[in-house]
């Protein structure tokens, strides 16, 4: 674009005339408001006209000057226009900084873990109030400035810390070259635990977080011995006694040792309770544990489950030392007890099965164990028998269950129950599906019995999958949009694409994936762990959701909720039954429920049968329940009202739909 300059140069050459001027002036005008919007430079233009001005008379002159005048004062003005909004903008942002360094400093200092941060010279440049708090310690002396070793001097000095300053020091700090982020639970000298965190920075220092969690591991071991043991007797529960015998197995085949097996339960057990009531049942299992412990002399002990126990007999000949045992388990309950006023007598019968010549692996032994005493208690109550292969009638009885129970597959006479499951507060949000079997000559099979037979028979697959889809071709069918739960075997994870059939299942009766909900136990999880976890993310990946069922009657359940994002957790009713009367049921059903909550998973109870259970689950702050008080397990259409719909026929199982 020509400058002003040019333009009155070719002006002034041509035309020597006011018609000139007149334009000159015009010119000069559109120029001043082009130096006003910054189009122009303002000296260039007024040194242009003082060149030609000679030409003008005074009144041009006068008006020109004007012109430039008010176009110097608009570009000032804008000057100081733009001055103004940059300082605004600077004290603003200088504002917002000051504001979020404030929002910063609260947070850290309320946060509940202590904070410290060390600079490269590994000297303090910033702590919370909480790291003070939690170490007792005084802001006079521990304060910015302060160097790490004498920091931790002072701690040993106050008696909080056993340690040896200059080796500690030198021991994080070598670490923290490595660029090593540093986490470890330290004991303080009162008993508490910490968990301290140390994390490299760039320019050289560090970040220490110091969290108490005394608590958050009292609960965590009272948890592991919960799922390691019984609660009522405090003896090694069913999956310790699998682990244990599996350890037995292995020592065995390798130094060619043998080992045996007793199995037994009380005599007259059965009487106690009904006479006398679940209380003093309870009493005398107290007591018979005591007693047995003393007469097993060191020998592995385990409660199975109501009056079941099982002991492990490793060292010495076999099965004389079994035999040895089993004599003074017996002498052990010749005396009677007494338990609330109450004269009881317990008696024992015991079966003896010894690796390798009655069974290689657990499941055999366990099983001609419990063939021995089966035989046993035929015969003599209060007796001991070992194995020997003529007592083959049990498992020709089971062989018999089993072909029934594959006919019973194949045409498809499994029926399905449902039993409802509720928020704490009452309103129904779903049903459990669960399998019941009608035998034609034994009457009702009950589902741990049969399930466990399709398991080690094999059936477990195809009954599984009928079981999945009957379950979710009826619930897509419910006028409520109700959650259905289904429970999966290990087998399952083992055998075919889960995953594949869930999704087809899904397809095919087009039930939405977010109201299926399919419970497993931690069985799943223990043979292969990482191909399983995979078969879970794809069924989560469906919409999905999974349910750790029987929480805590494992040895590794706490492990497995690491692994993999379960939707929820279910108590084992065992855990439920006592919670009103034993403070330690109480304190392990509270541990669990903390333990969801910090893990923002709900939790379900099962097994609720009394208004009490409910009232302490309510007051715990558990999130859902089922149980007999809830609803017992029924044909779906025994809850028509609830689902929205007039009562249907008893459904079998179809084979496809």
């Amino acid at each position: 674009m020509p400058t002003l300059h040019h333009a009155l140069l070719s002006f002034h050459k041509r035309w020597q005339n006011r018609a000139v001027r007149d334009a000159v002036i015009v010119l000069v005008a559109i120029s001043a408001v082009l130096v006003a919007a910054e189009k122009f430079q303002l000296f260039g233009q007024a040194s242009a006209f003082a060149q030609y001005y000679s030409a003008y008379d005074v009144d041009d002159v006068a008006i020109v000057s004007m012109i430039l005048g008010i176009a110097v004062m608009i570009y000032g003005y804008r000057r100081i226009q733009d001055l103004k909004h940059d300082i605004a903008r600077r004290r603003a942002a200088e504002q917002d900084v000051a504001e979020q360094a404030t929002r910063l400093a609260t947070a850290l200092s309320n946060m509940s873990q202590g904070l410290i941060m060390f600079d490269q010279t590994a000297r303090i440049v910033f702590l919370n109030g909480q790291y003070l708090k939690m170490y007792g310690l005084s802001a006079d002396v521990v304060k910015p400035g302060l160097s790490f070793q004498q920091l931790i001097q002072h701690r040993i000095d106050s008696g909080l810390l056993e340690r040896n300053a200059d080796q500690y020091q030198s021991e994080v700090l070598r670490k923290l070259a490595k660029g090593h982020t540093i986490n470890r639970i330290i004991e303080t000298t009162d008993g508490r635990q910490i968990s301290v965190t140390n994390r490299p920075m760039k320019d050289g220092g560090w970040v220490t977080t110091h969290e108490d969690v005394t608590k958050k591991r009292l609960a965590e071991a009272r948890i592991a011995h919960m799922a390691h043991h019984d609660e009522l007797t405090g003896l090694p529960n069913r999956s310790a006694f699998n682990k244990r015998i599996a350890v037995a197995l292995e020592h065995a085949a390798s130094t060619a040792e043998n080992f045996a097996v007793l199995c037994f339960d009380l005599d007259r057990f059965k009487e106690v309770n009904d006479l006398f009531g679940h209380t003093v049942g309870d009493g005398l299992l107290r007591e018979v544990t005591r007693r047995l412990q003393t007469a097993c002399d060191g020998a592995f002990l385990a409660r199975l489950g109501g009056d079941e126990f099982v002991v492990i007999s490793t060292g010495g000949p076999q099965p004389a030392t079994a035999k040895s045992i089993a004599s003074r388990l017996i002498a052990s309950l010749e005396h009677d007890i007494v338990v609330e006023e109450h004269l009881l007598r317990a008696g024992l019968t015991i079966g003896v099965a010894v690796y390798p010549n009655d069974g290689q692996d657990a499941a055999a032994l366990f099983a001609n164990a419990d063939a021995a005493l089966y035989r046993a208690k035929r015969e003599a109550r209060g007796s001991v028998r070992l194995f020997d292969p003529s007592m083959g009638e049990r498992l020709q009885e089971k062989r018999a269950l089993q072909h029934d129970l594959q006919s019973a597959v194949a045409r498809h006479e499994i029926s399905l129950h449902y039993q409802p499951q509720a928020l704490i507060g009452g309103e129904i949000i779903g049903f459990e599906a669960l399998a019941r079997w009608h035998h034609p000559t034994r009457g009702l099979v009950p589902p741990n019995s049969f399930i466990a037979l399709a398991e080690e028979s094999g059936l477990i697959s195809s009954l599984g999958e009928s079981i999945l889809r009957e379950g979710c071709r009826e619930a897509a069918s419910w006028p409520r949009p109700l959650q259905i739960a289904i429970n999966l075997s290990p087998i399952q994870f083992r055998q075919g694409d889960l995953a594949t059939l869930v999704h087809s299942v899904l397809l095919e009766t087009g039930l939405a994936p977010h109201r299926l909900e399919l419970e497993i136990t931690e069985g799943v999880l223990i043979n292969d762990p990482s191909r399983t976890v995979a078969v879970l993310r794809r069924l989560k990946a469906l919409g999905v959701r999974i349910a750790m069922d029987d929480f805590g009657t494992g040895y590794s359940s706490l492990s497995y909720l690491q692994s993999f994002p379960f939707d929820k957790i279910k108590i084992d009713q065992t855990f439920i039954k006592n919670v009103t009367r034993n403070p330690q049921s109480a304190a392990i059903v509270g541990a669990v429920l903390a333990l969801g909550h910090g893990l923002d998973l709900p939790v379900i109870a099962e097994g609720v049968e009394t208004s009490d259970q409910l009232a302490f689950l309510s007051k715990a702050a558990c999130d859902q329940v089922q149980g007999y008080l809830i609803g017992r397990p029924k044909p779906i259409d025994g809850y028509a009202e609830i689902l929205g719909r007039t009562p249907q026929p008893i459904a079998r199982l179809a084979a496809s739909s």
